[in-house]
């Protein structure tokens, strides 16, 4: 009987039930069927039986403690050779010969496996009952065979022969079938049906040897030996089957379970799982950012931190727990727990030790790692179901800012569908659904145009105009991100071109990722896109964010001073939420330093903004020490105005100044605001 070592090795039979009341009917029966052919055998008859016997003995004890298994997934438990011998036995010396070496076969085998006593006894009752139905039809056909008198095989006996088999093979399935579909409340046909042509084949394969076992008997016991080699051959075969069956169910990479190995792991759940364990999580890990680590170190280093991940995770789970891996940068976890609780617990705890730095190929990195939960069988019960739920929890997470969610089924309504988009937005790169609004920036003193922010917007034909904050997390984790650059480069050298034509005269900024700083080609990209166009590097701005500084810098560092040196100036936005240092800063050859707004919102109100305007004073300082610009975002009203120009704040951007304005509409307020300066300084 299948047996998963789980949970204790009576609970089963203690618990009133279905299967219980099977279990003590099925093995007393059996039992019986033992001790009445122990009876039946005198020990004379034992010394006096012929050497091939106890032969035959050995091999069936043998086949009980190395089963071959060919597929872990179709038979874990493998096929039983000694099941040739066990019936050659039976056509040769009867049904008592044949149960005590079952039963001894049977126990050793039992033992070395360390299956629990309920599945143990069952095991040797279903192998009674099979052989005893065995028995029953070639008793019926006028078959006699004992310790005493032999049976003698002839080919016309052959029929009879198979009618015993298909007898055994009938009553062992059925009794398992049975067994099984109670104890895992399946239906019973299907429990019966499962797997029938597979064990079928095999069953089928395997007695067929017993026949000609006789007839080498009937020869000379001495030619037994032989049949080793060949067996010798079919274990060695399907051991290289096994293995081939294995590398098909692990991630080559990190020898962790694949995604097929975690389905089936799934599919056992309601097998496996008993009480006090009557539950399951899946948790899916995704480690952020991990791209950058590829860009900047290459897949090399970014491989052995994928294995350095999978060590960490097998080390901080549980023995009862499955560790796979999807591919790329996403682990599963799927825990055995007593409630939502404990899953929680448990995840927290393996994710609070994957935050760890790890030392790579001499560098020192930190991950970020978002995690979410599904409830097996509250949220579902097939792979699929989980691994969709607890995306969607897991990118609520993300969302958040927390580290691990709990799926619920609220969250399926607001989370739109990864899949969907992205590739939604494929399809919207190659549609040129993408367009730029313009943000200007002026001065706080003068009150003069200084530049303009392009802000990239999403025109989706069903869901409208998507804001930044929809899409790009999302592209940020997947190649469309530099294509999702390159199209917005165009998109502001190509407006830069427009404008220069009407004579508007403006440096545009456009902010770029991480991973286009970590590309060596990207600086040339430009570089090329402004020779193009005849445009200037001046009338082009790039704006950064701290998040390109986390790891070795080394290669960011690189394309920034190739930028710089071509000309572009450079500005590190949101400055104070992210990674950098102070001797990072003075290393990046930028010119400006955004404050972001979140510092911004609360300036002029008093008590409520006295913490924020203290970390701008002090980043306007710093600024003005080290020789950059200061530009804030998120200007709204005066009072926000008036407080950063008493700081000294040399620019600002937002609603007070003018909001992000499509190309027709900034265009417009360009030549208006152009002209008045213009105006201005002739008078």
């Amino acid at each position: 009987m299948h047996d998963r070592r789980q949970g204790s090795h009576l609970g089963p039979l203690l618990r009133p039930g279905p299967f219980a009341a099977y279990w003590w009917v099925t093995v007393p029966l059996g039992v019986a069927i033992v001790a009445r052919s122990l009876g039946s055998v005198q020990l004379t008859e034992l010394f006096q039986v012929d050497v091939a016997y106890w032969l035959l003995v050995g091999f069936v004890v043998l086949g009980e403690v190395r089963p071959v298994v060919g597929s872990s997934r179709n038979d874990p438990d493998g096929v039983n050779l000694g099941t040739a011998f066990l019936f050659a036995i039976l056509l040769r010396w009867g049904l008592d010969l044949a149960v005590l070496a079952m039963a001894a076969a049977a126990v050793i085998g039992e033992l070395a496996r360390r299956k629990r006593f309920y599945a143990a006894t069952f095991n040797v009752a279903q192998y009674a009952l099979a052989y005893t139905a065995a028995w029953a039809v070639l008793r019926l056909t006028g078959w006699t065979a004992s310790a005493s008198e032999v049976g003698q095989l002839q080919p016309h006996d052959l029929g009879i022969v198979a009618l015993a088999a298909a007898a055994y093979h009938l009553v062992n399935l059925g009794v398992v079938g049975i067994g099984i579909g109670l104890a895992e409340r399946r239906p019973l046909w299907g429990s019966l049906t499962d797997g029938f042509r597979w064990y079928t084949v095999t069953t089928g394969s395997v007695l067929a040897i017993a026949p000609l076992v006789v007839v080498v008997i009937e020869t000379h016991w001495g030619f037994l030996p032989l049949l080793l080699l060949p067996l010798f051959l079919l274990w060695t075969t399907a051991r290289m089957s096994l293995e081939r069956e294995r590398r098909g169910m692990v991630d080559e990479l990190t020898g962790l379970a694949n995604r097929a190995q975690l389905a089936d792991e799934v599919d056992e759940l309601g097998a496996t799982l008993d009480a006090p364990i009557g539950s399951a999580a899946l948790c899916l890990i995704d480690l952020d950012r991990f791209k950058e680590v590829n860009d900047t170190f290459g897949h090399t280093v970014g491989d052995r931190l994928l294995q350095t991940v999978a060590a960490r995770l097998r080390n901080t789970c549980r023995d009862r727990d499955v560790v796979a891996r999807l591919g790329g940068d996403e682990f599963v976890l799927l825990l055995r727990v007593t409630d939502a609780d404990e899953a929680e617990h448990v995840a927290d705890r393996v994710t609070r030790t994957l935050l760890d730095p790890y030392d790579v190929a001499g560098a020192r990195l930190e991950l970020e790692v978002s995690a979410g939960l599904a409830m097996w069988p509250d949220d579902g019960v097939d792979l699929e179901t989980l691994l969709r739920r607890a995306d969607t929890a897991m990118y609520s997470a993300k969302e958040s800012g927390e580290t691990t969610n709990r799926f619920d089924p609220s969250l399926e309504g607001r989370t739109p569908s990864r899949l969907r988009m992205l590739s939604d937005l494929r399809r919207a790169l190659e549609e040129e659904e993408l367009e730029l609004h313009y943000q200007p920036q002026v001065s706080l003193v003068e009150d003069e145009l200084v530049g303009v922010e392009a802000l990239v917007r999403w025109r989706h034909p069903t869901d409208g105009l998507l804001l930044p904050e929809t899409f790009l997390p999302l592209a940020e984790r997947t190649s469309l991100m530099r294509q999702l650059t390159c199209t917005v480069l165009n998109l502001a050298l190509d407006q830069l071109t427009r404008w220069r034509r009407e004579g508007l005269t403006v440096p545009l900024a456009i902010n770029v990722s991480p991973h286009d700083l970590a590309d060596v080609d990207f600086a040339s990209r430009v570089a090329d896109g402004l020779h193009r166009r005849g445009l200037l590097p001046s009338c082009l701005r790039l704006e950064v964010t701290e998040e390109a500084l986390v790891g070795d810098p080394s290669r960011v560092l690189l394309t920034l001073s190739k930028l710089h040196d071509l000309g572009i100036a450079l500005s590190l936005d949101d400055f104070g939420t992210g990674h950098a240092s102070l001797t990072r800063l003075k290393q990046l050859p930028v010119e400006e330093v955004k404050i972001d707004r979140s510092f911004v919102v609360d300036l002029g109100d008093g008590g409520a903004g006295a913490d924020d305007a203290a970390i701008v004073r002090s980043i306007v300082e710093l600024g003005s020490t080290l020789g950059l610009r200061t530009l804030a975002e998120g200007v709204e009203r005066d009072e926000q105005w008036r407080a950063l120009e008493a700081m000294g704040c040399d620019a600002v951007q937002g609603w007070l100044v003018a909001p992000a304005m499509p190309e027709a509409e900034a265009t417009g307020w360009l030549r208006e605001r152009i002209a008045r300066s213009t105006a201005s300084v002739g008078r």
